[in-house]
């Protein structure tokens, strides 16, 4: 038990570094190392490691498309069977996980859709710290409403 603890730890670690090089501006390296490890845990790996992985994944593409596929792929994961050992871990996410993919919607002019996630967002919010990360979430959660108001015909 002791081992797998440390290993897993271990691609929490990686998938740090990673997001690091993601944040310093190195998408495509960033993009790679992510790459690497979901081939690593692959689809039925530890629900919290993929949930990670692919919501850190959905911020290296290019693609609107792309993204939003990365961005269902951590919903995916966080809302799975499996993931009752690390459910806190998990819901933590959803709120942004939401976000990001009304986000996604909105780029690829989906208000409709983007309306509904974000309102998934808006409802997860109580999970939610009241630190640097839970304001921040909650401010682009803010923004995005005005945003598809805005946007309103």
């Amino acid at each position: 038990m002791e081992q797998r603890e440390v290993s897993e730890d271990a691609v929490l670690t990686r998938i740090g570094q990673a997001v690091m090089l993601l944040h310093g501006g190195d998408r495509e390296e960033a993009r790679n190392r992510f790459g690497e490890l979901w081939a690593e845990i692959g689809e039925s790996g530890d629900p919290l490691h993929r949930c990670t992985l692919a919501h850190y994944m959905a911020d290296t593409q290019d693609d609107p498309g792309d993204e939003l596929a990365w961005d269902l792929r951590a919903l995916t994961a966080a809302e799975g069977p499996a993931t009752a050992g690390t459910s806190s871990a998990v819901r933590a996410f959803y709120p942004s996980l939401h976000l990001n993919l009304a986000a996604d919607y909105l780029k690829l002019r989906r208000p409709d859709a983007a309306r509904l996630h974000l309102s998934r967002a808006r409802a997860a919010v109580n999970v939610l710290g009241d630190d640097g990360y839970g304001d921040g979430v909650r401010t682009a959660i803010g923004r995005l409403e005005r945003q598809l108001l805005d946007d309103r015909p």
